[in-house]
């Protein structure tokens, strides 16, 4: 975290996500902002012609990836530091309760799906493993990181979980986990009936208003591009 160079083209007056239409790690952050009622500026960074490595942006996140969200200057990189960040500023309609078991619940499944899946599964990680190994050792990849992925979400939650992941409120495990569902299903054309649990939460999240106006095709930058481009 750290504050906005004030001549940066990437700096900012207010808050602003940078984000990208397909990034799921983006889809959260929007998710979440839409859930606590933020309102934010959306500034693209276009992954497809490389934005990322615009010297500029590496000014405000070095590591180059999105989502980024400047909020009054403070800058934050990785979604997960951003919700924690949202949750400390902006503690109204919060995404992590008091109670600490669900707190736990929460921030280990935000772990799983931020840290031993997506990063896992993303298009640099199947692009260097089909470089080595070819397409089908890809594909195997990607399928057994999201399985494993799954397989304890289901058992993580299934004893906790009511209309969503731990109750009956929206929490920080949705905001990771229904994005994460949409993109294994859209992109490797994962079987969530093997997730009954899981796959129940995502749809009493897929048609909450904060979750249909954070999807990719209704971003600003949203192209006329096949959706399943990171797992190409």
């Amino acid at each position: 975290m750290k504050k906005a160079a004030a001549s940066s083209t990437y700096s900012a007056s207010s808050r602003v996500l940078y984000s990208f239409w397909l990034s799921s790690c983006a889809w959260r952050v929007r998710f979440a902002l839409n859930m606590k009622g933020l309102q934010y500026e959306y500034k693209s960074v276009d992954l497809f012609k490389g934005e990322q490595f615009h010297p500029e942006f590496e000014q405000i996140n070095p590591l180059r990836y999105v989502p980024v969200l400047v909020d009054d200057g403070v800058v934050v990189s990785d979604s997960l530091a951003i919700l924690m960040y949202l949750e400390d500023r902006y503690p109204e309609n919060p995404l992590l309760r008091a109670d600490p078991c669900r707190r736990a619940l929460n921030l280990q499944a935000a772990s799983i799906v931020s840290c031993s899946m997506q990063s896992l599964h993303m298009r640099s990680v199947l692009e260097f493993i089909e470089n080595k190994l070819g397409q089908e050792e890809r594909t195997t990849w990607a399928q057994m990181i999201i399985d494993k992925g799954f397989s304890a979400l289901e058992k993580l939650l299934k004893d906790y979980a009511g209309r969503y992941s731990t109750g009956d409120e929206v929490s920080m495990a949705d905001v990771f986990l229904a994005p994460q569902i949409s993109a294994a299903v859209s992109r490797f054309n994962t079987d969530m009936s093997k997730y009954p649990t899981l796959q129940r939460v995502y749809e009493a999240c897929e048609v909450l208003p904060e979750f249909q106006a954070s999807i990719p095709e209704r971003q600003p930058d949203a192209v006329n591009a096949e959706r399943d481009w990171f797992s190409r």
